[in-house]
């Protein structure tokens, strides 16, 4: 039973501009020197854990040093790292928002492609604007489409990640550590020229990933799975569809999910919860109170989701009349990406007092909305995770006196 607040985040951290560097080049065919750029990825996430330590997180992870990013700025390297793990997955020339969804079975709703997101019509024209700071970044085309059955190739890569990760642990004395995995409803977000239709493909994806769940869980690290579908593909849909038609659309990706962990501990098992990552309006995000149930459903041990950005901190309210299962915890975002202004620890203690007085506070985590590693500057990120720590320092003085 902790007598404190413990903190943690939500993944991705700020990679070093020279790892940056030699993800680029990779990126781009060269792969000349493996052995120097193996050597710097492990020395990178060694210096990443133990900054962690020092600035104060609990419960820490790799950065996602290991899921490569070849630019500072880069929102999408939690799903886009699976391209190269997974068999039969080729990239196009197409952009991101021209990615074609794969079809859904008749008479049910579809996904219609990134650029038709309806927060990005709604606003198209600061979407457009490359100076407004909305939108993604600029980055090469990367749309996959897969041409074959799926299976998992990303064995030595999930290895390399563990191995790094428990190395840095030992090195600076940690004793609980996460790495990040996509859930099977967020990959599958390919275009599909080989599967009957997106279930058939979501499933292929859950029997892939589930090689890499099995093998965080099986060093004796904990599993987050990153899953923003769940409440980003609510915006994905156009026209929107029925709460009732979404909540529905979304249990089929929650059981493919629990399928893909079947009989993995769930209290070595985080779930991640997200709106979408980029610095958008965001006014057609599905309320939390509509899916909430639906989140709770999945086997996991904690639940991590956005709550500090501007379009979700009310939502905190809704947790007075939900009951949080037994033996769970929450890990409500603290401190937002969507924001380059640092929260003071103040406003941080009485996000986490709140949640603490709904729901107990043995079972809350302080937590980041997403990952800042890409998102905001790394001076910004790492002051952010600082004002955290510090305010579950000033929450818990309040909570246990």
């Amino acid at each position: 039973m902790p007598d404190r607040i413990l903190t943690s985040h939500a993944g991705s951290l700020p990679r070093p501009e020279d790892l940056i560097a030699l993800n680029e080049r990779r990126a781009e065919g060269d792969f000349s020197d493996e052995p120097a750029y193996l050597s710097r990825l492990r020395a990178a996430v060694a210096d990443v854990v133990a900054r962690q330590r020092d600035i104060g997180i609990d419960l820490v992870n790799d950065g996602e040093y290991g899921h490569s990013m070849g630019q500072r700025y880069d929102y999408g390297t939690w799903w886009t790292y699976v391209f190269e793990r997974l068999a039969n997955i080729e990239l196009t020339d197409l952009t991101i928002s021209e990615i074609p969804q794969a079809k859904a079975k008749p008479g049910e709703i579809r996904l219609a492609s990134f650029g038709e997101r309806r927060d990005w019509q709604a606003f198209l024209d600061a979407y457009l604007d490359p100076t407004a700071g909305v939108g993604l970044p600029n980055r090469a085309a990367i749309a996959p489409v897969c041409r074959g059955p799926i299976s998992y190739q990303g064995q030595d890569d999930v290895q390399r990640d563990i191995a790094d990760m428990k190395a840095a642990m030992a090195a600076a004395g940690v004793s609980d550590g996460f790495l990040n995995s996509v859930a099977p409803g967020s990959c599958a977000r390919f275009g599909n020229d080989f599967y009957a239709d997106d279930e058939e493909m979501m499933y292929a994806c859950a029997d892939a990933m589930r090689e890499e769940y099995t093998a965080i869980i099986d060093a004796g690290l904990v599993l987050q799975l990153d899953d923003p579908a769940i409440a980003e593909n609510w915006d994905q849909i156009n026209p929107a569809p029925s709460v009732e038609d979404y909540r529905r659309f979304t249990r089929k990706r929650v059981e493919a999910l629990n399928y893909a962990i079947r009989d993995l501990p769930a209290e070595r098992i985080r779930f991640h919860l997200c709106w979408g990552s980029w610095h958008g309006p965001h006014i057609t995000d599905i309320p939390m109170a509509d899916i909430i149930d639906v989140m709770l459903e999945i086997n996991a041990g904690a639940y991590s989701f956005e709550a500090a950005n501007v379009r979700h901190e009310h939502e905190w309210k809704i947790w007075r009349d939900v009951k949080l299962p037994a033996g769970k915890v929450i890990l409500p975002g603290v401190v937002s990406h969507s924001t380059n202004v640092i929260e003071h620890p103040e406003l941080v203690a009485n996000r986490i007092a709140r949640y603490a007085e709904a729901v107990g506070r043995e079972n809350v985590v302080a937590s980041t909305d997403c990952g800042l590693g890409g998102r905001v500057h790394p001076q910004i990120a790492w002051a952010k995770l600082d004002t955290l720590v510090k305010g579950a320092e000033l929450a818990s003085q309040r909570l246990w006196g």
